[in-house]
């Protein structure tokens, strides 16, 4: 799929993406992890703005995503939350920014996304600070054999029609990069994470 193709599928889903910020369980989910925010952030793949609504009140967002509607979303959430704010439109495979610029980088629910998720990661550690924070949010395969199995059958249709892979191993992704692991929590038979990490620089 091309990337002009995927940004038309999810300026689409603007509207519904909106919605689904307001379920519980995701609610919990990312008050649980954005809480911990600090000083300046990133934020990719910001979607609709779920996450505006439990950052603390003094953290400065920079917020990304490629779909315009998706940012006109999240910029009426930060409206809405006070939160201090600017916004990029652009594909976060190609971003750019110095070394040591965020205190703070999110991601949630975007690494299914990637056509690179290894060098996503590589980047933000380098975007993020010595003594900085990433976390995130994110599905992928199930650690559940059963419901793995029928991820893995289900996911090209999914791809096609919502723009992400449902079987990422995530777990692994993780595992080969260079992150250091705080601490972790698992969901929904463990095809959910959340993740608190650090870049490890010497």
């Amino acid at each position: 799929m091309s990337k002009e193709k995927l940004i038309r599928k999810f300026d689409r889903q603007a509207r519904f993406y909106e919605v689904r910020r307001k379920r519980k369980t995701q609610q919990e989910w990312r008050e649980k992890l954005i809480s911990c925010a600090k000083g300046r952030v990133l934020e990719v793949s910001v979607g609709a703005g779920a996450n505006f609504h439990f950052y603390p009140q003094d953290v400065q967002v920079t917020a990304v995503d490629f779909s315009l509607e998706m940012l006109n979303k999240a910029k009426q959430a930060a409206a809405e939350t006070g939160v201090q704010a600017e916004f990029i439109q652009s594909d976060v495979e190609s971003l750019s920014f110095p070394d040591d610029s965020f205190d703070t980088i999110v991601s949630t629910l975007s690494f299914c996304g990637y056509e690179d998720p290894y060098s996503v990661l590589g980047a933000f550690q380098k975007w993020c600070k010595r003594d900085g924070q990433i976390l995130l949010l994110e599905h992928g395969i199930s650690s559940n054999r059963i419901i793995g199995q029928l991820q893995k059958i289900v996911d090209p249709l999914f791809k096609k029609a919502v723009g992400c892979h449902l079987k990422r191993d995530m777990l692994q992704i993780l595992q080969l990069s260079n992150l250091h692991i705080n601490k972790m929590e698992h969901y929904m038979f463990g095809a959910v994470h959340l993740v608190w990490a650090a870049p490890n620089k010497i």
